[in-house]
């Protein structure tokens, strides 16, 4: 026999603990794609100094390496920005150095970057080892992000 009252389908208290199961399971879902969002935003935000730094590189780069070896002289020494940075005060400010690189260590004090007598002309000098190699780094004031690279004539 089947009884004849039996209904089909969900009464009003199942619907209603499903319902508030569903909210409190949605709450940390919401957080954590809150989470996402931000990261993303983060992200996106070093991506975009990283290639104001990359681009600044690439244009020193481009420069004469008499350019170059004259901006290190007048900079003095590599701790110095050279002419080649942004203007002070402006946002995202791109600083640039550039030092003499002494790679064999010819003076043989076991600092890089003290050349004795450089011949800045752009010969080698055989007195003091120095072969025109350049460091170069740029980085994003009061930031992480930078690159540095060696280069020659």
């Amino acid at each position: 026999m089947i009884p004849r009252n039996r209904q089909s389908g969900l009464t009003y208290v199942e619907v209603l603990v499903a319902t508030v199961l569903l909210a409190i399971m949605l709450v940390p879902a919401l957080q954590a794609l809150g989470t996402g969002v931000l990261g993303s935003e983060v992200h996106a935000s070093m991506v975009e100094e990283r290639y104001a730094v990359l681009s600044r590189m690439e244009e020193v780069l481009a420069e004469p390496h008499s350019m170059l070896t004259a901006a290190a002289g007048a900079a003095g020494s590599y701790k110095n920005p050279t002419s080649y940075s942004d203007a002070g005060g402006t946002p995202s400010r791109r600083v640039v150095y550039v030092g003499l690189y002494d790679a064999d260590d010819a003076d043989g004090d076991g600092n890089v970057y003290t050349v004795p007598d450089p011949n800045l002309d752009g010969d080698f000098n055989p007195y003091t080892g120095y072969t025109g190699l350049l460091w170069v780094r740029v980085e994003l004031e009061g930031s992480v992000i930078g690159l540095e690279t060696l280069t020659a004539r």
